[in-house]
């Protein structure tokens, strides 16, 4: 049984930078069985973030994906290497499913989500 997330305040949602990214690059973490390294543009950079996604999406089906992104997230090292933002997925109860969080319709990268 998970808890209860705790109630923040409209103050803190407005801390997170939300952005559409586009996915450069894919490929599987050298040396993680469940990551993958996305390299992904946010309109004025590009970085890489680290993602526990490798048994539900195949590296090459991400490429031109666009996705969303918690861009103001301090990096964080996974497996040797720096992940700069976390990528939103939905995920079933059991961990059967992870599915992106993506735009209904093309957008430029970088774009604000609120």
């Amino acid at each position: 049984m998970s808890e209860t997330p705790a109630i923040i305040q409209f103050d803190d949602f407005l801390k997170l930078d939300l952005r559409v990214a586009t996915v450069l690059q894919a490929e599987p973490h050298p040396a993680a069985d469940k990551l993958l390294v996305l390299q992904v543009d946010l309109g004025t950079e590009q970085r890489q973030i680290i993602a526990g996604i490798r048994g539900y999406y195949e590296p090459a089906a991400l490429v031109g994906k666009q996705i969303i992104v918690v861009a103001n997230l301090a990096p964080r090292k996974m497996r040797g290497l720096d992940s700069n933002g976390m990528l939103l997925a939905a995920t079933s109860p059991d961990h059967t499913q992870v599915i992106l969080l993506t735009t209904e319709r093309p957008i430029a990268a970088g774009a604000r989500v609120s």
